[in-house]
């Protein structure tokens, strides 16, 4: 309980040091590896984050929050080749999950896979055609093929979008 207050007053290091402690006592418990996690982000320990974030894919495996947030953790890391891995995992989980899909597209764009990043976002935009940030993610992937004007035509269809939403 001490940790958990001590993480909402954003004291990180007395969280980790309470953690720590109770860690000891049980060190299954998915919740206090889970709060260690996230402290451990927020210091910018993404290593220490990615520790625990395995051990709580070891007893939980198909858990897909933890999953998502390991492959955030990696992505910080610049290891987008396993951040891949995890969004596969996740993707496996939830097939019809435009969010999953766009993320899988943003990991595939620092290693220039932008074709890759096209696909991924065409099944994005089937499942969420309304998404204007899907929309830009897929203009942009279009511009660096080279596809100016398909570029532009997204580019275009987000900003109406984003009108429209306003308007309402």
């Amino acid at each position: 309980m001490c940790a958990e207050v001590k993480r909402m007053v954003q004291n990180y290091r007395g969280t980790l040091e309470d953690l720590d402690k109770m860690h000891v006592l049980e060190p299954n418990n998915a919740f206090t590896l889970t709060t260690c996690g996230h402290a451990k982000k927020v210091l910018t320990d993404y290593e220490g984050t990615s520790e625990n974030l395995n051990k709580i894919h070891v007893l939980d495996p198909n858990n897909a929050f933890t999953l998502t947030t390991h492959e955030d953790e990696k992505g910080a890391l610049e290891d987008y080749e396993g951040a891949l891995e995890d969004l596969d995992k996740i993707h496996v989980l939830h097939p019809n999950n435009a969010f999953t899909l766009m993320t899988h597209a943003d990991v595939k764009g620092p290693l220039e896979d932008y074709e890759g990043a096209l696909e991924d976002l065409d099944k994005a935009h089937v499942l969420d055609p309304n998404n204007a940030f899907l929309l830009t993610a897929h203009g942009q992937a279009k511009f660096f093929l080279k596809d100016y004007e398909g570029a532009l035509e997204d580019l275009d269809k987000a900003y109406f979008l984003t009108q429209t939403m306003h308007s309402i």
